[in-house]
C-alpha cells in the first residue's frame, strides 16, 4: 500500500503576479480554503498520510497554514467560537507533513528528485500543489486502484480539445482496458501538428522508485528546466508505464481561467452562500 506523496509547490506563480509576489499561488483561496488544502485532503482521502511538500523561497505561508496556531486557537476558544476552533485544529492534524526546499525552479522532475531520501525505495504518489480535481473517487485513489493491479508507474490523463493540447503533455498510448492505456510516448507541450493525440497528462502520478534514476538521466530543455515527459520516456524503457483516464473535474489553479472556474463552482456548491451566488449569476446572465 502506498503511504507517501510528494506535492511540488515551489513554482513562482508568475501568471498571478502581482498577488504571488508575496503569496504562494498554492495558497490562493477557493472561497475560503487554500488550493493546496484540497490537494493534501485528496492524498489523505486516498489513504496516504505521509506527505512531502517541495517548497521554495517565499513559500513559508504553506508551512504556517498546516502548522499549529496557538494564538489564533486561544482567541477562538476565549470567544467561544468552538466550530472554527475545531476546524483550525483539524488543519494542523491532517497528516504527517514534511517540507523540503527546492533552491531554484528547475522543473517538476527536479522537485520530485528532492524527495528521494524520504521516499527511498517505495512507490509514491505525486500531486501538483495547484491542481484540484473533484470526483466521487479521489484522483489519486483511482490511480492507486490501477497501480495495485499493474504494480507499475501510472499517470492521470484527460481527453482535451486538440486545440488545447499544446498546454499539456500529449500521450500516445494503446488502450488495454476501459480508460487504461499502455503509454508508448509522451510529448511535452507539442505543437498542434506534432501532438500524438488529444490525451493530456494532467499532473497526477504514481511512480515506482525507478523514476529517480530516470530523472538523473534527463537532460534540460531549452529553458534549462527538466521536463517530466522526458523522464517518463526514459522510465518506459525500464518498465511499462500506464495512463488512466480519470473520472472527475480538474481545475488548474495555476491558470487564471481555471482558478475563476473553481471559485465559481465551489461557491455555487457552498451551503452558506451557494443560493446567493446562483441568484447573482442568473442576474448577470440576464444583463
Amino acid at each position: 500500500m502506498i503511504k507517501k506523496a510528494v506535492i511540488p509547490a515551489a513554482g513562482l506563480g508568475t501568471r498571478f503576479l502581482p498577488a504571488t509576489k508575496s503569496m504562494p499561488k498554492e495558497m490562493l483561496p477557493i472561497v475560503d480554503t487554500p488550493a493546496i488544502h484540497f490537494v493534501v485532503k485528496e492524498a489523505i482521502e486516498s489513504g496516504i498520510d505521509d506527505i512531502i511538500i517541495i517548497t521554495g523561497r517565499g513559500k513559508r505561508a504553506i508551512e504556517d497554514y498546516f502548522d499549529e496556531s496557538p494564538e489564533l486557537e486561544m482567541h477562538l476558544e476565549r470567544n467561544g467560537k468552538k466550530k472554527k476552533l475545531q476546524m483550525i485544529r483539524e488543519i494542523s492534524q491532517m497528516a504527517d507533513i514534511h517540507y523540503i526546499r527546492q533552491k531554484e525552479p528547475k522543473g517538476l522532475p527536479d522537485a520530485i528528485l528532492k524527495a528521494e531520501k524520504h521516499i527511498r525505495d517505495e512507490p509514491f504518489a505525486v500531486l501538483l500543489g495547484d491542481d484540484v480535481i473533484r470526483g466521487k473517487i479521489p484522483c489519486t485513489g483511482q490511480l492507486l486502484d490501477v497501480f495495485e493491479k499493474y504494480k507499475s508507474s501510472i499517470l492521470a490523463v484527460k481527453k482535451v480539445d486538440i486545440k488545447e493540447i499544446s498546454k499539456y503533455g500529449s500521450v500516445k498510448g494503446r488502450l488495454t482496458e476501459d480508460r487504461i492505456y499502455l503509454v508508448e510516448d509522451i510529448v511535452e507541450k507539442p505543437k498542434l501538428e506534432e501532438a500524438p493525440s488529444n490525451i493530456a497528462s494532467i499532473g497526477s502520478y504514481i511512480f515506482t522508485p525507478k523514476i529517480f534514476d530516470c530523472i538523473r538521466e534527463t537532460l534540460p530543455s531549452i529553458n534549462k528546466e527538466l521536463q517530466i515527459a522526458d523522464s517518463i520516456n526514459i522510465l518506459r524503457k525500464m518498465e511499462n508505464v500506464y495512463a488512466l483516464e480519470i473520472e472527475g473535474k480538474r481545475y488548474d489553479i495555476g491558470n487564471k481561467l481555471g482558478y475563476i472556474q473553481a471559485v465559481i463552482d465551489f461557491s455555487v456548491g457552498d451551503e452558506k452562500i451557494g443560493k446567493d451566488v446562483s441568484d447573482y449569476m442568473r442576474r448577470l446572465c440576464k444583463c
